[in-house]
């Protein structure tokens, strides 16, 4: 996955770097992936804030103050969900942006409603709405979380 996401993760840090944006991340099915991906290059510290795994609903609450009833109505893989965690890790860090995941990565785990490979996004900027986005990525586990990567830096090299 490193050679895949490196090229978009070097372009999101330029382009972050030149505009003085700080980022966070907040990651539930890819477990620190995103991070990862963007910690990968060398230089990264000036851009990147942290990152927040918040892979259970406890920490998820705990770390990036979700409320508990939020998660028991819609679940944790939701639209809903997936714009808290973005708004919450940008309300507990220094970061410009944020990018949020939660999600199906499989192999088990999906349902009809939540197939697996379902994966909701969200990204927050300061002064800006929450954007949440869907997508339904195909493959087994490491495919997903591979695809959830390269689609979270698109989607916040697209906000830049």
């Amino acid at each position: 996955m490193r050679v895949d996401s490196e090229a978009a993760a070097t372009d999101l840090l330029a382009a972050a770097r030149a505009r003085g944006v700080l980022i966070a991340t907040a990651e539930s099915c890819t477990g620190g992936l995103i991070a990862a991906a963007l910690t990968d290059i060398a230089g990264s510290s000036d851009v990147v804030d942290r990152g927040f795994v918040t892979y259970s609903n406890a920490a998820k609450s705990e770390l990036l103050g979700i409320d508990p009833a939020l998660i028991a109505t819609h679940g944790a893989v939701s639209e809903q969900v997936a714009g808290a965690m973005a708004a919450g890790a940008l309300a507990r860090s220094r970061a410009g942006l944020t990018i949020a995941v939660t999600g199906v990565a499989g192999p088990g785990g999906g349902s009809a409603d939540k197939p697996v490979g379902l994966v909701w996004f969200g990204r927050a900027a300061a002064g800006q709405p929450v954007h949440t986005e869907a997508r339904i990525f195909p493959g087994d586990r490491a495919a997903v979380r591979a695809a959830t990567v390269l689609h979270a830096l698109a989607l916040l090299r697209a906000a830049l």
